[in-house]
């Protein structure tokens, strides 16, 4: 996949690095621990400096050489995240001023292990998400891989699908589809909560086949193999692959995410046609 031309978004947020601190940027706390610094003959600034300001990380397109002991690889991975992020800013930016509307850009935050969003406390085990409420999208860069070691599908267009997909879920939160899925899954059974998780599922990955169509279109970002690297990340991580892998059989009525056949169909849709008009999952599938 080719990232030349692809800028840095600056809507990252590195809390990788964050661990337990104490919060010195403000108030009478704070100024107590410099004054003590001050009297035994220390250095203010060093104290500020290793006890941060009470944030949570680094935000902004600085995602790579962050403190003593970074990992090179995975600090590759940090800036090339911030690459597809600032490329799904352009396209869906143009598409929603095409259409007339205002696309909010979401922020991405990479962490380590655990993290606190706006949805609750999250493990890494769950993978990346989506939160509506911070609108934001958490990934542990760990999660990569995992994609290429347990589910073979490794390649970084299959890394920036992921990306994609997740702010797919985001597009959904502006034009309102999530809230309606919401509202309808409270009111139902929980297969039919179950249905129209797949299809909201479903609809992220036709929306990251739009954004792969697009800045293809306008940047050449696709190499040989990148298009059947998503193919195979799709399928990869379909409910009835994941279920036959845990449990060593499948049950339609529990899935989430939809099928290996189904996210593939819905991605390869999107790419193809690149038209946000032809999003709706939840008419298709049920024909």
């Amino acid at each position: 996949m080719r990232t030349d031309d692809m800028r840095d978004s600056q809507n990252v947020e590195d809390r990788r690095r964050a661990g337990p601190r104490m919060a010195v940027g403000g108030g009478i706390g704070g100024l107590i621990l410099v004054i003590i610094v001050v009297l035994l003959g220390g250095n203010p600034q060093q104290l500020l400096q290793s006890l941060g300001t009470g944030q949570s990380g680094p935000s902004g397109p600085s995602v790579s050489g962050v403190g003593p002991g970074a990992n090179p690889a995975q600090e590759k991975q940090a800036a090339f995240v911030s690459k597809v992020l600032g490329s799904t800013e352009d396209v869906w930016n143009e598409l929603f001023r095409a259409a007339g509307k205002r696309y909010v850009e979401p922020h991405l935050v990479m962490f380590t292990g655990r993290v606190e969003s706006a949805c609750g406390l999250a493990d890494a085990a769950v993978g990346p998400f989506y939160c509506p409420a911070d609108s934001k999208v958490y990934i542990d860069l760990g999660f990569y891989d995992e994609l290429s070691e347990r589910f073979g599908a490794p390649g970084d267009f299959a890394q920036a699908y992921v990306i994609a997909h997740e702010v797919g879920h985001h597009v959904q939160n502006l034009l309102g589809i999530s809230d309606k899925v919401r509202a309808l899954q409270q009111h139902g059974s929980k297969e039919e909560a179950n249905r129209l998780s797949v299809l909201l599922e479903l609809q992220a990955d036709f929306f990251a086949g739009v954004w792969a169509n697009h800045a293809q279109s306008s940047k050449r970002i696709l190499e040989a193999g990148d298009l059947e690297e998503a193919l195979r990340c799709a399928s990869a991580i379909g409910d009835d692959k994941l279920q036959m892998q845990a449990r060593g059989y499948v049950v339609p009525e529990s899935f989430t995410h939809g099928s290996a056949a189904q996210r593939v169909k819905w991605f390869r849709k999107g790419f193809e046609t690149g038209d946000i008009n032809q999003s709706d999952t939840f008419s298709e599938e049920r024909r």
